[in-house]
């Protein structure tokens, strides 16, 4: 009955609205004014878990007056699937009949007045199935560019391709901290200090891993999927044991270590040199390694 906020569980900057549907303040002057209003909303889904009428079309045309980008999205998918295996089992096609839905929507918006109407089929049950992938590769795309950072970080792993984009995205800021950690090199013995900051180092992973869906809740989660425990999952993964990830006791580690302590007490421009390349691919190590641990972990649930 009234407009609701809801904030992203793990991105305070991102904010869901639910809005009224259209057909339910019946009461208000401007039904559809109201549910459009005058917030600065990115973009509006308008939900049905059954067919589209001439209430969303009118809908439509009031958030397209505002220049703003919408969508239709069609829920319960997989249960309308269901019925129709169950009705003609011996004919039963599933592409068939899911294109079937896509093209009858596609019909009846266009004969209520929505042109060119983006319809998406999806099911909360399996939202690695159907159009749910790609209803999320469409919003980041539609999205402004200094906001696809923030979005692309939120998206489910739901493929190869929305790992990937996660992972050319964190790769284009590892330069900014590496950078940081360059001008404090300048300082005499700071860089020698916090080369070994284990903890900081540490910190820096998790953040990486809470990205990419590692955090230690959505591990559970995906153990549960598997039908499996969690040190299971951690010991087939390089990213969740960060001791064992960071141990490294080669000669050539040593003479790292050295190199770095000889440019910490000298500090200047070799200090400084050191410490961006060293942050930049340590940064490097953690995304390359995280996104791959979640690349097998994805295809793993999927084939379960």
């Amino acid at each position: 009955m009234k407009k609701t906020p809801y904030q992203h569980p793990t991105y305070p900057s991102v904010t869901f609205w639910d809005l009224p549907g259209t057909g339910t303040p019946n009461s208000l002057p401007d039904p559809y004014l109201e549910t459009v209003g005058d917030d600065d909303y990115d973009f509006f889904i308008i939900i049905s878990s059954s067919r589209f009428g001439s209430n969303d079309a009118l809908l439509a045309q009031k958030i397209k007056e505002k220049g703003k980008n919408f969508y239709f999205v069609r829920t319960m998918v997989d249960v309308e699937l269901h019925s129709e295996e169950k009705s003609k089992p011996i004919s039963f096609k599933k592409e068939r009949v899911l294109q079937q839905i896509r093209d009858d929507y596609l019909a009846i918006l266009s004969n209520i007045g929505v042109s060119n109407p983006c319809v998406f089929l999806v099911s909360n049950f399996h939202p690695d199935k159907f159009d749910f992938p790609r209803l999320q590769e469409t919003l980041l795309q539609d999205l402004p560019a200094h906001k696809r950072y923030t979005f692309v970080l939120q998206l489910s792993n739901l493929s190869d391709a929305f790992i990937e984009v996660k992972r050319v995205i964190l790769k284009e800021k590892i330069w900014l901290n590496a950078l940081k950690s360059a001008a404090l090199a300048i300082i005499p013995f700071m860089a020698f200090f916090r080369g070994f900051d284990l903890p900081k180092q540490e910190k820096g992973l998790n953040l990486y891993r809470s990205y990419f869906g590692l955090d230690e809740q959505s591990v559970k989660e995906i153990a549960q999927k598997l039908g499996t425990s969690v040190q299971e999952i951690k010991s087939s993964t390089k990213s969740l044991d960060f001791w064992l990830f960071v141990k490294n006791d080669s000669i050539a580690a040593k003479a790292m270590k050295c190199a770095e302590s000889f440019c910490s007490v000298n500090r200047g421009f070799r200090s400084s040199i050191f410490q961006f390349l060293k942050i930049y691919f340590l940064c490097l190590k953690f995304i390359n390694t995280v996104a791959d641990d979640v690349k097998m972990l994805l295809h793993k649930t999927l084939e379960s």
